[in-house]
């Protein structure tokens, strides 16, 4: 299977109310690898690496995890896997 990468910023109210820890959380659920962090403007961006369909699926848990109160917009880029990662963490 081809591997991807999944790019998004969050927009919304998405820092100081445990985004970052509860896409860590969730990223366990999956076979997936990347990183989270808070951006100084107040939106949070997340890279992650997998199969499409598992980044996917990992997307919607992410907003089903009670989150999706908090996000106002998803902006989502795709691109091909870089194999940067290994496992799934936050970034300062």
């Amino acid at each position: 299977m081809e591997r991807h990468r999944l790019h998004v910023i969050y927009e919304g109210h998405v820092q100081g109310v445990g985004f970052r820890y509860t896409a860590r959380k969730v990223a366990a659920g999956f076979e997936v690898v990347g990183i989270v962090r808070n951006l100084d403007d107040g939106r949070v961006e997340l890279v992650a690496e997998g199969e499409r369909v598992e980044l996917e699926d990992f997307q919607s848990a992410i907003r089903d995890a009670g989150l999706a109160g908090f996000i106002r917009r998803e902006n989502t880029a795709w691109s091909m896997a870089e194999n940067s990662f290994r496992g799934f963490e936050i970034v300062r």
